[in-house]
This record gives structure tokens, C-alpha cells and sequence, in this order.
């Protein structure tokens, strides 16, 4: 449904644009060097005068469409992050997903690497005592 609100959005902003352009300013503008200058072809189609007002009237009503369907797609997403946040639709996207795997094993490996550090210590010191009173036992028995 979003992606029909999309295209036709698509469609009304190109034709928007191109009404826009084909309206005369101070010189004929667009519409007047497409068909044929000073009211040659605009002239015949559109009369003297018509194809001001017909491009004007097709301006306002391009531009309405416009506005209301900016306010419609965006209705239309804030009901989707809604309906997200209460979890009836996975919108979990494949970036996150990679990002959020990558973050456990950093902090996995942040684990392991402390807890290695951890047992390195006490490695050291276990062997610091060992060696503190063998050096003692050597030390008594040589005294008796």
C-alpha cells in the first residue's frame, strides 16, 4: 500500500513540475516556445487566454494533491513505527542485525580478554607465593 502512496506521489510531483514550467512569466515561458511562440499551438489549443488559466487551475489542484499526500505518507509511516514499537511487525532491519552481532562478539571478546588477564594474574601471584615459601622452606632447612 505504502509503495502505491509512493508512485502516485512520484507522478503528481513530475507533473507538478512540468505545469509549473509551462506556465508564461514575464516572457512565454516554456509554454509558449513548446508550442509554437507567441500563441501559435498554446494559442489554438488552450484560446487566447486559456492556457493561463487552465495551467493556473491545474497548478492549484497539483499542489493540493501534493500537500494532502505528503500528510497521507506520513500518517502511513507513523502508523508503521507504531505498530514497530509494539512489536506485531518485525522491522528490524539487516543493518541493525549485523550491527548488534558484531557488538556481542566485541563484547565477548572483551570478556574472554579479561578473563584471561584475570587468570594470567593469578597465575603470576600463585606463582610468586610458591616461590616466596619454597624459598623460605630452603631457607629453614638449611639453618637447622
Amino acid at each position: 500500500m505504502f509503495t502505491i502512496w509512493v508512485i502516485f506521489h512520484v507522478i503528481v510531483c513530475i507533473a507538478l513540475i512540468m505545469v509549473v514550467l509551462l506556465q508564461s512569466s514575464k516572457g512565454e515561458g516554456l509554454a509558449g516556445s513548446a508550442f509554437g511562440g507567441s500563441g501559435g499551438m498554446s494559442g489554438a489549443v488552450f484560446g487566447g487566454r486559456g492556457a493561463a488559466s487552465f495551467l493556473s487551475k491545474a497548478t492549484t489542484v497539483l499542489a493540493v494533491l501534493f500537500m494532502l499526500n505528503c500528510g497521507a505518507l506520513a500518517f502511513i509511516k507513523t502508523s508503521d513505527r507504531q505498530v514497530a514499537a509494539t512489536g506485531s511487525t518485525p522491522t528490524e532491519s539487516v543493518v541493525t542485525r549485523e550491527a548488534q552481532r558484531e557488538r556481542e562478539q566485541a563484547l565477548q571478546m572483551q570478556q574472554r580478554q579479561q578473563a584471561d588477564s584475570t587468570a594470567a594474574t593469578s597465575n603470576v601471584l600463585d606463582d610468586l607465593l610458591k616461590g616466596t615459601g619454597a624459598d623460605t622452606a630452603a631457607v629453614d632447612t638449611s639453618g637447622q
